[in-house]
């Protein structure tokens, strides 16, 4: 009862105009930078991090949760309408986002990703208030083999992705995970793979890389269509402005209770465990959702169950970096590492004391996380009328004015003409890959997961030269048996589409 009055007093606190107007501006920020590709929750809250430092702590923070929050949710809007994740985060929401948006739903599509992500960010604000301490236990069980067995897992569900061929599934991750090693060794910082080359001496950068992949890629095959008259109409993505009813987007979401609740967990399991992040939560949870779904054939088709795993486990994400930080001290990720940058500016240290020393702060985060999701909704329906007329304007412009902002994203990354040339590169080869068939979301997941592979699978060794830990230690001897149990049921499932697939053609024979 003590911790709901803490609670009800937290978000009491919030509503205090002083610090209301820090989250709605966070928000609002989150929304917009979440939106542009390229840009980043990140960058977005580096650029407002000086505004924080004449407040005070709390309102600092909630301007900055609200980035989070809104950042979390804004990255859908491109994905869906133009098959480009604004975030990371977005990935998996573009496999179903955009093929419906396409099909003449894009306000279905934005809207089912929207609620998605105010009810998955909800039901995680009660594991964020309730059970920080017992999930954070967990998490200290994990070392170098856990995370290394971890990853193997997040790979392994790779192969649920790519039903229709697993051999190139596979062949688009191992390209993914060759591109983490070039450049510099993460533990020994010697130079491997570079050919003595100074523009590969540092690696490829992993947003260049991302905003290559799938805009680039994405531009030129809709370019592509556009001489071809049976396909004008959908190389941009024009289509009517359907009438529909938010009542009928929620119960899309709540007739799929399982995954909605299943999806808000992965995300925050992993957002819980530090250097994951919410891209591999999001294609985590969209593995999930396909794995266990009546209907896997659907998915990436335009089908409702893949926008609400991806989305509802994004914002739970945000919970779980929370929960890291404010339990451990340790940033989840590099927007958490700027919170807590911010804490120390302001003399705050986060641990294991952080709640009991500092109560009316955290539960006033706490307080602020909850309160950021409304906010992201009014933001949505002001501003969402606009972003749906992006679904109108002609191909013509708007590949140019998308190539201009992904252009000013990657540069924008660390003020260098070599982020666009890796841009340039890294776009002609995901158009390669498109025209021969190979999917993107595996490569793009073996590089999010290749430089954390390695260095924990150099820890493990560095620790104890002992091979068998891996399977001994019981829970990454449990994480590497449901990596095993993926590999299983993605085979059974891909068989299983052979069969339906060569029995359909017999029955129009």
């Amino acid at each position: 009862m003590a911790m709901l009055e803490l609670l009800g007093a937290g978000v009491v606190n919030v509503l205090q105009w002083k610090y209301m107007l820090p989250l709605f501006l966070g928000t609002l920020a989150g929304v917009i930078g979440g939106s542009l590709p390229g840009f980043t929750i990140t960058l977005t809250v580096i650029v407002i991090l000086p505004f924080t430092y004449g407040l005070d702590p709390l309102a600092g923070l909630a301007a900055m949760t609200g980035v989070y929050v809104g950042g979390s949710t804004g990255g859908l809007i491109t994905a869906c309408l133009l098959g480009i994740p604004g975030t990371p985060s977005a990935i998996a929401t573009t496999f179903d986002g955009f093929p419906m948006a396409r099909n003449g739903e894009p306000g279905r599509a934005i809207w089912l990703g929207v609620w998605a992500s105010v009810w998955g960010g909800l039901l995680a604000a009660l594991f964020l208030v309730f059970l920080t301490a017992p999930l954070a236990a967990i998490a200290l069980e994990f070392g170098p083999w856990e995370y290394f067995s971890l990853f193997v897992l997040a790979m392994a569900m790779v192969a649920g992705l790519t039903e229709s061929s697993l051999l190139k599934g596979l062949i688009s991750t191992a390209i993914g995970l060759l591109i983490t090693v070039i450049g510099t060794d993460p533990i020994g910082s010697v130079q491997r793979f570079t050919f003595g080359s100074p523009f590969i001496g540092g690696g490829f950068p992993f947003l260049p890389v991302l905003i290559g992949i799938f805009a680039f890629a994405q531009i030129m095959t809709d370019i592509e269509k556009m001489g071809d008259a049976r396909t004008v109409a959908t190389g941009a993505i024009r289509s009517t402005f359907e009438r529909f009813s938010h009542w009928k987007v929620n119960l899309e979401i709540f007739f799929r209770p399982v995954v909605l609740l299943w999806s808000t967990i992965v995300g925050l399991i992993i957002g819980i465990l530090p250097a994951i992040g919410g891209s591999a939560s999001s294609v985590m949870a969209y593995d999930q959702a396909k794995k266990f779904s009546k209907t896997p054939e659907l998915f990436g088709t335009g089908h409702p169950e893949g926008i609400i795993a991806s989305e509802a486990s994004n914002n739970a994400n945000v919970s779980g970096s929370l929960m890291t930080i404010m339990a451990f001290g340790i940033p989840g990720d590099a927007v958490t590492a700027v919170m807590l940058g911010a804490m120390t500016i302001h003399g705050i240290q986060s641990g294991p004391l952080f709640v009991s020393q500092n109560p009316e702060l955290a539960y006033g985060i706490y307080g602020a996380y909850i309160l950021a999701h409304p906010l992201m909704l009014l933001i949505c329906f002001a501003c969402m009328p606009i972003m749906l007329r992006l679904t109108s304007v002609r191909l013509a412009l708007l590949a140019p004015i998308i190539m201009v902002l992904c252009v000013m994203g990657a540069y924008a990354l660390n003020s260098s003409m070599q982020s666009v040339y890796v841009l340039l590169i890294f776009g002609v080869v995901g158009y390669g890959l498109v025209k021969f068939g190979f999917p993107l979301a595996p490569l793009i997941l073996g590089l999010i997961l290749g430089d954390q592979i390695e260095i924990n699978l150099i820890r493990a060794i560095m620790t104890d030269s002992n091979l068998w830990l891996f399977i001994t230690r019981p829970i990454s001897g449990g994480l590497l048996l449901a990596a095993l149990l993926s590999v299983v049921l993605a085979i059974w499932q891909h068989l299983r589409h052979q069969k339906r697939t060569a029995g359909e053609e017999d029955t129009d024979f």
